[in-house]
């Protein structure tokens, strides 16, 4: 299904085209370097770099009778040459061709993925730089504890990607490297010039050691970064998930003219986009597990992995780039509500302001038993206040706490009312926000 709403460049680079296109590109590299090397004459390697290729259709026959793609991939390539066939996949196996193949694959795939990053973390920056000073509430365990700005979350997501990205780049060397050893990774049929002439071609390193296969710890980092990328994106989708929640109702996904919530109740705007995105984010965690398990392959190799490979290489990249640039979109296009973001600051009656209150009685000589005891108690005759449908502001725009703690003759022993008033200013929560900037977004 995802596959549908696929972007085409990400969706060309695994298709049985590009498999097969992947596959003559090495040979040819190989071709290119058996002759520089002298064994292949000039005139069978200009004949190879000019004509040979490969019908996919004839591939397909031919595996029917062969079971065995490689081999049918390189008759049908014969077939597009004369007796200079001979040397195509000279001195190779199988896995040569594949799995220096599909390092290509990767690295054009993860390439893609890395400016899908980058993209989303310029599309968080520019919310996150307007929003710098947007008043909320911060949550703790679901429940509110003190003045933070939306500015602040969208920096933490945006510092979040940026870890991402480094560890996807350095990924992108992990996994980018070929190898041309021969059937056991003894290199007993070619030299180790020709590995390394054939990787400079490819824009690969040469894998320092190999047996029959590039060693599938390679890939597992790649699908952990993958899976990794994948559980910082559904943070943010659960995120404004909560957002959108109609009693909370600070954030909401664009809702487009024309669209639908719902087939029964007309009224329904839902957060659709960040629900899929957590869809799409568990299935692209799903595929570390077999990447994993991947690793342990029999002796010099088996082909355990190779069926796993056909799955979660191409599906992991494609849902990856697709759920990529839906988040980017909904971050794009998220509709912001600071007026709610206000409204649910002040719903607690001023709780939000506690820990203000609490630091400035140990300033006065109370110990920090007694002064959590001031201050707690009056904390919790406001929750019974509200409770009871007491409102949390009253009519002079002064919340219960506040009230609550001028009307405390032991805490007005301690604390002048101009004091206590001062523990109420918004400002207080802001002041090092541009300093914060500063450090996430140099």
């Amino acid at each position: 299904m995802v596959e549908r709403y696929a972007r085409e460049e990400m969706k060309k680079n695994w298709t049985m085209q590009a498999k097969y296109d992947a596959w003559l590109k090495v040979e040819k590299a190989v071709t290119k370097a058996w002759n520089t090397l002298g064994l292949i004459p000039n005139d069978d390697c200009e004949k190879i770099l000019k004509n040979a290729t490969f019908n996919i259709e004839r591939i397909e026959e031919i595996e029917q009778t062969t079971k065995h793609d490689v081999i049918a991939f390189l008759t049908s390539v014969a077939d597009s040459l004369g007796e200079e066939s001979r040397w195509v996949h000279y001195g190779m196996t199988s896995s040569d061709c594949i799995d220096t193949a599909v390092a290509l694959q990767m690295r054009d795939s993860l390439s893609i993925v890395i400016d899908d990053v980058k993209l989303l973390m310029n599309s968080i920056e520019k919310r996150a730089k307007e929003h710098k000073m947007t008043l909320m509430v911060g949550r703790s365990h679901g429940i509110h504890g003190e003045p933070i700005t939306f500015g602040l979350v969208l920096a933490i997501w945006y510092e979040e990607m940026k870890r991402n990205l480094i560890n996807l780049e350095h990924t992108m060397k992990v996994i980018s490297v070929g190898q041309i050893s021969g059937a056991m990774g003894n290199m007993a049929h070619s030299p180790m010039e020709l590995e390394e002439l054939v990787c400079e071609n490819l824009g690969l390193l040469p894998a320092p050691v190999s047996n029959q296969i590039i060693q599938r710890d390679r890939y597992a980092n790649l699908m952990n970064a993958l899976a990794l990328l994948a559980s910082s994106c559904e943070k943010i989708a659960v995120a404004i998930r909560h957002y959108q929640r109609t009693e909370v109702y600070e954030c909401e996904e664009f809702f487009s003219q024309g669209q639908k919530g719902s087939s029964a109740m007309p009224h329904k705007r839902n957060p659709v986009l960040s629900e899929n995105i957590t869809g799409l984010c568990r299935m692209i965690r799903s595929y570390a597990i077999p990447a994993m398990e991947n690793v342990a392959l029999w002796h010099e190799r088996d082909i355990s992995h190779s069926s796993v490979e056909r799955f979660i290489l191409p599906d992991g990249f494609i849902t990856t780039d697709f759920m990529l640039h839906r988040l980017n979109g909904l971050i794009e296009k998220l509709v912001v509500y600071p007026e709610n973001m206000m409204k649910n600051l002040n719903l607690t009656g001023g709780l939000v302001f506690s820990q203000r209150v609490l630091l400035e009685l140990p300033l006065k000589g109370v110990s920090r038993e007694d002064a959590y005891k001031i201050v707690q108690r009056n904390a919790m005759k406001v929750w019974a206040d509200l409770q009871q449908g007491k409102p949390a502001l009253n009519a002079k725009g002064e919340s219960l706490y506040l009230e609550n703690l001028l009307s405390d003759s032991e805490l007005r022993g301690k604390l002048s009312e101009e004091a206590i008033r001062e523990c109420f200013d918004y400002d207080y929560y802001t002041k090092n926000v541009d300093k914060l900037f500063a450090r996430v977004f140099k």
